[in-house]
Formats: C-alpha cells, structure tokens, sequence
C-alpha cells in the first residue's frame, strides 16, 4: 500500500464521520422543528459536528501532505488510525461519555496534528 493511498483510507472513513455527524443535526433539526428556539440536544450535535468540521479537513491535508512528500506509510497509518479513534472518542464524550473521553480526544486530535505537521517539515526540509 502506498502512503497515497494508506492516507485515502482515512480521508474515506473521515468524510463518513462528518456526514454522519451531519445526519445527526438534521434528525434532531426534524424532530424539534415545531418547538421555539434550540434544545441542548441540538445544540449539542451542532458543536459536535462543528468541532469535527474544524479539526478533521485540516488532518486529512496533513495525511495527504505527508504521502505526497512520500512519508511512512506506517506513520501515515498511525497517525490515522490515532486521529481517527481521538475523534470518535470526542464524539463519545460530548454525547453523555465519560468526560476523559472528550479530553483525551481532544489531547490526541491536537497531538496528531502536530506531529503530521513536524513530519512535512522535515520531509520539506531534509
């Protein structure tokens, strides 16, 4: 498997997650349209979705940076499958989940993308 695509695997499995984090607004967006003003239960599928919308389009550029500068598809693969789960577990503990779940998810998000950004830079730079 390439790193071109090891990094595809994670962009797929991704864009699914926002979508089904967009199918989630709009069921609860369905449900409360009769009522006045926003539910804690929308309003919280709304920052679930928002957050993931802010963090996961900059990752997948990193994973796709990373292949394209021909990096290792085992840190591509790992960084993935790390951002990948520090996501769900986000997801997890904004719905009523241990609170840690959100904050290790959140910790691992930020590691992830930091680490992706170092390895392009060396990759430029070496």
């Amino acid at each position: 498997m390439t790193g071109l695509e090891a990094a595809s695997v994670y962009v797929a499995v991704n864009i699914l997650i926002l979508v089904w984090l967009a199918v989630r607004v709009v069921g609860n967006r369905i449900r409360e349209r009769d009522q006045d003003g926003v539910s804690d239960e929308l309003a919280n599928t709304i920052r679930v979705h928002g957050n993931a919308s802010e963090y996961i389009p900059a990752m997948l550029i990193g994973l796709v940076g990373l292949a394209l500068l021909d990096g290792a598809v085992i840190v591509i693969h790992g960084l993935g499958i790390t951002f990948t789960l520090a996501r769900i577990l986000h997801v997890i503990g904004m719905n009523g989940g241990p609170i840690q779940a959100r904050q290790i998810g959140i910790l691992l998000t930020w590691a992830c993308m930091v680490i992706v950004s170092l390895a392009m830079l060396y990759h430029v730079f070496t």
